[in-house]
């Protein structure tokens, strides 16, 4: 699929679902750069969230960019505040340890992108596993 145009409909990728005390409460759909869509250029989706779901604070190599579609949340790198809502555009530093938590009383949704060609090609470091 390098090389080609490609076009992916969310709702054709199933929803991933992180439930856990550490990564967090948070649901996923990678559209490019997973198994079915693999890119050698970057990987892209949407996170989900709905009210109190959060992402727990963590690290990974490449540098990250989300966009807000919905909602709103507070969004938190190398320890400093951020709010954010629909028409956020946020670029996240490689290695810079950052988490996000749905603070609004619907969902919150972001698209996410990395210069990365798979999902499978990013270590998360999760902070609170490494305490």
């Amino acid at each position: 699929m390098n090389g080609r145009a490609m076009v992916v409909n969310e709702s054709d990728v199933p929803l991933e679902r992180w439930s856990d005390p550490v990564r967090g409460e948070v649901g996923f759909r990678t559209l490019l750069g997973g198994d079915a869509t693999t890119t050698n250029s970057f990987t892209a989706g949407v996170t989900e969230m709905q009210p109190g779901d959060w992402l727990g604070h963590h690290r990974h190599e490449p540098s990250e960019v989300y966009y807000v579609i919905h909602g709103h949340g507070t969004l938190v790198v190398e320890g400093e505040q951020h709010a954010v809502s629909a028409g956020s555009t946020v670029f996240i530093p490689g290695n810079a340890e950052h988490g996000i938590r749905n603070t609004g009383d619907g969902p919150l949704r972001f698209f996410y992108a990395f210069a990365v060609g798979s999902f499978a090609d990013i270590e998360y470091r999760f902070t609170a596993a490494e305490e």
